[in-house]
């Protein structure tokens, strides 16, 4: 079967060969999207199509991701009210934790590995902001966040300035990790207040990540362990059933 482009016969080009060669990149450049859509169709190429598309956003999204910019933050009178600040977890709203013997243990590529207590996190220098909050079921608010950078803290603990991710543990088992340009922007927090409180425990006490920069899934909740490192021994919980590693706002 001959198969013939509009405006291009193939037999008409044969004795103009370079206009041959610049038509058929032509047309194959207008194939290429319907070859990409076809190949979802085929089963097999479903999912890896799919991880390599997730990993090439990663990987963009790193690679565009400024330090130094900060996320949009917002007056007083643009907050939710904290009774329509959704509770979101993937497991219990409260797994329990004992506030009395409660500590932050570290490890890693640190200087100083051991067990914090929140009133040594919570004597570093505070800094409160209203930022956004973007849930990946599609919902967003705006809430108030206190606590203390993630940045001072590793800098006390004396992190390893060439390490590439912190991973973090959490008391309903949840885990996640984050990229040391993240852990080090100046708006990623250890937070233990919402709206001037001490947090409550469905919203994460005594202590959770708030990072105005990356969707919901990434600020762990509950937090009790942070280790320093190199390589990542596993990246989080809803990374590994297929979501974002990155995921920036």
């Amino acid at each position: 079967m001959l198969l013939v482009f509009r405006g291009f016969n193939p037999m008409s080009s044969r004795t103009d060969p370079r206009r041959f060669k610049a038509l058929s990149r032509r047309e194959l450049l207008k194939l290429t999207p319907i070859v990409a859509l076809g190949s979802f169709a085929i089963a097999g190429l479903q999912k890896p199509l799919l991880k390599a598309g997730l990993d090439f956003s990663d990987w963009a999204s790193a690679k565009l991701f400024r330090s130094g910019h900060l996320a949009p933050t917002f007056r007083d009178s643009d907050l939710t009210p904290f009774d329509r600040f959704p509770i979101n977890d993937y497991d219990v709203d409260d797994p329990g934790v004992d506030f009395d013997e409660w500590t932050l243990t570290v490890s890693g590529a640190v200087q100083k590995p051991g067990d914090y207590t929140l009133d040594q996190i919570q004597a570093l220098p505070k800094l409160t902001q209203n930022t956004r909050h973007v849930c990946v079921e599609g919902w967003d608010v705006i809430g108030q966040f206190g606590g203390v950078r993630l940045s001072d803290f590793l800098e006390m603990i004396g992190s390893d300035p060439t390490a590439r991710f912190i991973s973090l543990e959490c008391a309903d088992d949840y885990y996640e990790s984050l990229d040391m340009a993240t852990a080090m922007h100046p708006q990623s927090l250890l937070c233990y207040e919402m709206y001037g409180h001490p947090l409550t425990r469905e919203h994460g006490a005594p202590l959770r990540l708030q990072i105005p920069t990356k969707i919901g899934y990434k600020q762990a909740k509950y937090l009790t362990d942070i280790k320093v490192g190199h390589v990542l021994e596993k990246i989080g919980y809803w990374e590994d059933q297929g979501y974002s590693e990155f995921y920036g706002l």
